[in-house]
């Protein structure tokens, strides 16, 4: 009997790249279910559309009704949940989308998650994972000589997006201690790739210095980040999905502390190795703007439990990964269009003037 995953958020940035990789490395069926907010778009999977193991279904987590028919239907053994609000600028000028979904969402799916797990038979109880994808925010910010974050590191949000998604996953966690559902969390560090949408740091700067834009870098552009490529990320929620204790978190990094300056410049470079133009560097197009609030001074991932349990650890360095991402952006101007329409553009000029 063919597996069958759940996936909540396919549609995004990191689901659609996990969906992807998925159904050409594995035999499973894959049911994605999204909302397609702004970052949701289904021209991502397009070339998976026909194939009879996958199926689209439109809705919302917190869509009980929707979710419940969608499990009895498809009597998935694994429920991977993406889907949520992401973005930190937006949750600092309007949090209520983020807990809407980030927090009743996730406890919405676990519910409805809980009464199907409950009434499945012994063994398919054992074999059903349930595994909640968040992020390295919900512990904090490092200062520069503290160590990474572990999987015992405490949880200190420090924006309203940290915040939902540190709700979200204590709730996980309760729901594995309180009701033995086997829940599984991954927490990782920023990631790059294909198909993000071009509000984050990467894909903006990339566009904006193919178009000879302002960069809005923000502060001293010193604050440090641990990057991922996207793909290794995909490959490592695969692995723990195969090989995770249930009950457990995973922290997933990419071993690459960069500086927001050294991102933005190493783009500028590479665009004007990739798009030349005559004149002078993209480094001149770089503008420092205000610091946005409680902006986090550095992240930092401790991957070493994933790596020692599960023998997962990132194949792209930054060098690969980054080339990577900004010619697949100067090379595929229809998506970069269609996503970047009248909405997206009102946001970027709203939130970087000045």
């Amino acid at each position: 009997m063919r597996e069958t995953i759940c996936v909540t958020g396919g549609a995004g940035f990191i689901g659609s790249n996990f969906v992807l990789q998925r159904m050409q490395e594995d035999g499973a069926s894959i049911v994605n279910l999204d909302k397609l907010t702004y970052a949701g778009n289904l021209r991502n999977l397009e070339s998976i559309a026909g194939d009879p193991r996958y199926e689209f279904v439109h809705g919302e987590i917190g869509d009980r009704g929707l979710v419940r028919k969608l499990l009895e239907k498809h009597q998935p053994n694994a429920i991977v949940h993406f889907a949520a609000e992401s973005h930190v600028d937006r949750s600092i000028l309007g949090p209520d989308d983020f807990i809407r979904t980030n927090i009743d969402g996730t406890f919405a799916l676990l519910e409805e998650t809980r009464a199907y797990w409950s009434a499945l038979a012994d063994e398919e109880q054992k074999r059903f994972r349930f595994l909640h994808v968040s992020t390295d925010e919900v512990y904090g910010s490092l200062g520069p000589n503290d160590p990474a974050f572990s999987e015992t590191t405490a949880y200190a949000p420090n924006s309203p997006y940290a915040a939902s998604k540190a709700a979200s996953d204590h709730l996980v966690r309760a729901y594995h201690h309180t009701y033995g559902l086997p829940t599984l969390t991954t927490n990782c560090s920023n990631n790059y790739g294909p198909f993000q949408f071009p509000e984050k740091l990467i894909p903006l700067m990339i566009l904006n210095a193919r178009d000879g834009k302002p960069l809005p870098v923000y502060g001293d552009g010193k604050n440090v980040r641990d990057w991922l490529y996207v793909e290794d990320h995909c490959v490592a929620i695969a692995t723990v999905l195969r090989g995770g204790r249930p009950g457990e978190t995973y922290n997933i990094g990419g071993w690459n502390e960069k500086p927001n300056m050294e991102i933005v410049e190493t783009i500028c470079d590479l665009v004007d190795e990739i798009a030349p133009r005559a004149g002078t560097s993209r480094r001149d197009l770089i503008t420092f703007v205000k610091d946005r609030p409680g902006h986090d001074r550095r992240y930092a991932m401790d991957a070493r439990k994933i790596e020692h349990e599960l023998g997962w650890k990132p194949k792209e360095t930054f060098e690969t990964g980054i080339r990577k991402t900004v010619r697949w952006y100067l090379e595929n101007e229809e998506w970069v269009r269609d996503v970047t329409s009248g909405s997206y553009r009102q946001w970027i000029a709203t939130h970087y003037s000045g």
